[in-house]
């Protein structure tokens, strides 16, 4: 342990020789400065702020015991004294003893004996410091129950209350940071906020639940720079990278209203799922006005992005995800509503892709685990970030899979057609049949025939129409029916867009 050392005399060679003779260092003291009369001295004192001052007697404008009474009587914290002196009388050593100095060091300086009295000394100032120390960390404990005690409502005795209302004196206004992050980042973000915190004055660490913490802080005026602010910027810096949300509320005349500051700081804390990022502390008073939305069909939005997802359209459910962010974020619906409805529709997905045979299944679904979502501490931007993420990856894997069962039943299909295309047949109809959705069926069809649904009964319906046409003496109106057309016009039509000729001219030309 280190402690500051001024040294004052009024001849330079005698501060020198204080400089050069002893081991200040190797008796843990730092010479913080040096002065050459009690005035000088009394001003370095202050500036200064060292723990020992070692200092003349005799000396020009104000001498070293004159010095010591002034600062017995004006200063502002404790400093010990060691006087120096070529008089060895008995009245001098009794009247420095008045002003509380009882080491004195006689000139000329012989280090081996002043450095047993400044060891001395060091020992005492450590002692000293340790026992201040353990003093504040009891008081600081007492401080931190009391306040603790006014956040869960208790009612505070005579003596809480007198604690609480000589630490108010101390500041003009007193309030409530919350600060919140992820579990597995909660005990090395806290202990760095602690140290920081163990700097300051007028600011108490509150330890919450659910991976919670709060300051509380106290704040002069709003002219001078708020220490606050300046220690809530380094903690900001300190979580660059981590997901820490951080919110102020509003601010009270004393520590007995900070139950009303922290449910302030509770109801900031909400609306921090809008921001834009983690790197800022958001204030009560910039949401006090924007109430939250918690009347939202929620079902209507999830079966949107759901139809999405069960239809494959990556296209779809890209942009549902992003009407809806819109939509949450126009109207400001309450978080964890809109947590309820990802969660929702995130479990949903997960239902189609445990009915896949995809070996990429489980790690898809351990990627986007939903455990612990409810309480994240994600900004809306990123909840729909990781959502729309899930959906792509999901409806990708799904389109593998049936990409890999149509391998077999498109053949099934085809064969499924060629027997029934005479009747009412519809994309609808056959996805009913094989149990599949009927868009999906569409593109399968088409990306493996070449040609839709539509064209490949067309062509052949009007390819037996041909057949007909040579071999019978049916009707052309009688071929059409047979054929699964329900119109003649719709029959004329197909047969010549394929044929180039109308149904009689192509009977006219075979005979």
């Amino acid at each position: 342990m280190t402690f500051k050392v001024l040294l004052i005399d009024d001849e330079p060679g005698a501060l020198e020789g204080m400089q050069l003779w002893i081991d200040w260092p190797g008796i843990g003291f730092e010479v913080c400065g040096t002065g050459s009369n009690g005035i000088e001295g009394l001003q370095l004192i202050k500036e200064l702020q060292p723990d020992l001052v070692v200092t003349d007697v005799n000396m020009p404008l104000m001498d070293g015991l004159e010095m010591i009474a002034a600062w017995q009587t004006e200063g502002s914290h404790n400093v010990r004294f060691v006087i120096l002196s070529g008089y060895s009388d008995f009245e001098y050593a009794q009247k420095a003893l008045r002003y509380g100095v009882n080491r004195y060091l006689l000139k000329p300086i012989i280090p081996e004996e002043a450095l047993d009295e400044l060891a001395e000394i060091h020992e005492e100032l450590a002692q000293e410091k340790e026992r201040q120390s353990l003093s504040q960390i009891a008081s600081y404990e007492q401080i931190v129950s009391c306040i603790k005690d006014v956040l869960q409502g208790q009612a505070q005795d005579q003596a809480a209350c007198s604690v609480l209302n000589h630490v108010s004196q101390a500041r003009e206004t007193w309030n409530f940071c919350l600060v919140q992050t992820e579990g597995a980042a909660f005990a090395e973000l806290r202990s760095r906020a602690a140290a920081l915190l163990y700097q300051e004055e007028a600011m108490y660490l509150i330890d919450l639940d659910m991976n919670r913490f709060g300051i509380v802080y106290g704040e002069r005026c709003h002219a001078e720079a708020r220490a606050a602010d300046r220690l809530f910027q380094e903690l900001v810096q300190l979580y660059a990278g981590q997901r820490v949300f951080m919110a102020a509320g509003e601010g009270g005349n004393t520590l007995l209203q900070i139950g009303h500051s922290y449910r302030t700081a509770k109801e900031a804390m909400m609306y921090k799922f809008y921001d834009t990022g983690y790197d800022r502390v958001l204030r009560y008073e910039q949401i006090a006005k924007r109430p939250l939305n918690y009347h939202y069909d929620q079902l209507q939005l999830a079966e949107g992005i759901i139809g999405a997802v069960s239809l494959l359209d990556q296209d779809a459910f890209r942009e549902a995800v992003d009407s809806a962010a819109r939509t949450f974020r126009e109207i400001f619906v309450a978080p964890e509503i809109v947590r309820k409805i990802v969660i929702h529709i995130m479990w949903r997905i997960m239902e189609y892709l445990k009915e896949t045979s995809d070996p990429e299944t489980e790690l898809l679904l351990e990627k986007y685990g939903l455990p612990g979502l409810s309480d994240s501490v994600l900004i809306m931007d990123d909840l729909l970030e990781l959502l729309q993420a899930f959906g792509m990856d999901s409806i990708e894997l799904l389109l593998r899979e049936q990409s890999k069962q149509s391998q077999g039943i498109v053949q099934e299909i085809n064969d499924y057609i060629r027997e029934h295309y005479r009747e009412r047949l519809t994309v609808k109809k056959l996805g009913e049949i094989f149990y599949m959705h009927p868009a999906y069926l569409g593109q399968l069809l088409l990306k493996r025939n070449g040609i839709s649904f539509n064209e490949l009964v067309h062509n052949l319906r009007i390819e037996e129409a041909v057949r007909l046409l040579e071999q019978s003496e049916l009707k052309n109106s009688e071929i059409a029916e047979q054929v699964g057309y329900s119109h003649y016009g719709q029959f004329f039509k197909q047969f010549e867009i394929r044929m180039r000729m109308s149904p009689s001219e192509y009977k006219s030309s075979r005979f």
